[in-house]
């Protein structure tokens, strides 16, 4: 198919927005998957979850690196959210090889499918994991103000494939004028932290109110904006987009922020240090990076509502760190087996 041919196809379709679409959602099993089949199930959407794992929420089990399996999945289907992936967890347990499978193969047999198919756009999720060193700077250095613009620097197997998935995402809208949406989310998942001084120095709610402030996400957030994303992708084309939620920090801060992060958080939300005195938490001592989401805002119209001034809301009225929406869906884990250190084992 030409990309003449797909374009005047497309512009021929009606807006995502205001029809109701078969939506192939991947790892529907996960927590982000779950949440995207619920939310999308609730509008009228008909949705088609696939996973390697079996699920409330998946209709199809089986691997996107059968290019077969796939290939049966795209009967009418007119969006594809895909968020299967290896993820950071498994860099430890799972060799290379499996990675490119998954993450690159797996993405590759997708976008050759919805061009086939001609679907209306592909919303890939990808994470700001693909940053990778350029996360950290160095000693001395104010933190790190992360926008679209800040050349990844992948430092694992994770960050490598995933960019390179991106990268596959770039080249089909190129190639085959396939609308294609990245969103490189935040953490958002409620396991314990990985790092293990952050488990022993600090309560998990206190350690994830923290991170609302730089690097985390809510997943009623995340879900919001890939919802924008598919009503966006048609007159967007491809972009890449940072979501996280908004910081209250500026660029003013960043040296402050590697000095005495606590000294900054004062200034911006004097407000913290009563409710943080009255449950015993601290702020950590340093902040080395702040993601910033002001292209998503932007450019997408996506208005995140939960950002660290609401978590502290929430926290004085007795609610919880996490939207009732991650509550719901709950800790699912990585791996089928527990380990002893952790809730997975971190790759050194």
């Amino acid at each position: 198919m030409s990309n003449r041919v797909s374009r005047a196809r497309k512009q021929s379709k009606k807006s995502p927005e205001c029809t109701i679409m078969k939506i192939l959602v991947t790892g529907s099993a996960g927590h982000l998957g779950e949440a995207l089949v619920r939310t999308l199930s609730r509008k009228g959407h008909t949705v088609h979850g696939i996973d390697i794992i079996e699920s409330e929420f998946t209709h199809r089990v089986g691997s996107i690196v059968d290019r077969s399996f796939v290939a049966d999945c795209f009967t009418g289907i007119d969006v594809v959210l895909h968020a299967a992936t290896l993820h950071k967890p498994h860099v430890a347990t799972h060799c290379r090889q499996e990675f490119v499978d998954v993450n690159i193969t797996g993405t590759l047999n997708l976008l050759e499918e919805a061009v086939a198919a001609d679907v209306r756009s592909f919303i890939f999720t990808s994470t700001t994991s693909t940053f990778g060193h350029a996360l950290t700077p160095s000693a001395g250095e104010p933190a790190a103000w992360i926008t679209e613009d800040v050349v990844p620097i992948p430092k694992n197997i994770y960050g490598v494939t995933k960019l390179a998935a991106e990268n596959l995402c770039q080249l089909f809208h190129r190639k085959f004028d396939l609308p294609c949406l990245i969103l490189r989310t935040s953490r958002f998942f409620p396991e314990a932290d990985d790092r293990k001084e952050i488990r022993d120095a600090y309560d998990d709610a206190n350690a994830k109110a923290n991170e609302f402030l730089y690097r985390r996400v809510d997943i009623e957030d995340v879900v919001s904006a890939h919802l924008l994303a598919i009503e966006k992708s048609a007159s967007i084309g491809f972009g890449k987009y940072i979501i996280s939620a908004t910081t209250p920090f500026t660029q003013d801060d960043l040296p402050g922020l590697r000095k005495d992060a606590a000294a900054v958080l004062k200034q911006q939300v004097p407000e913290y240090e009563a409710e943080y005195n009255r449950r015993g938490w601290r702020m950590f001592p340093t902040i080395d990076r702040v993601y910033v989401n002001q292209k998503a805002r932007d450019e997408l119209g996506w208005q995140p509502k939960h950002n660290f001034a609401d978590v502290l809301s929430r926290l004085k009225a007795g609610g919880e760190v996490l939207s009732s929406m991650a509550q719901t869906i709950g800790r699912k884990g990585y791996h089928a087996e527990k380990f002893v250190e952790g809730p997975y084992p971190v790759d050194k």
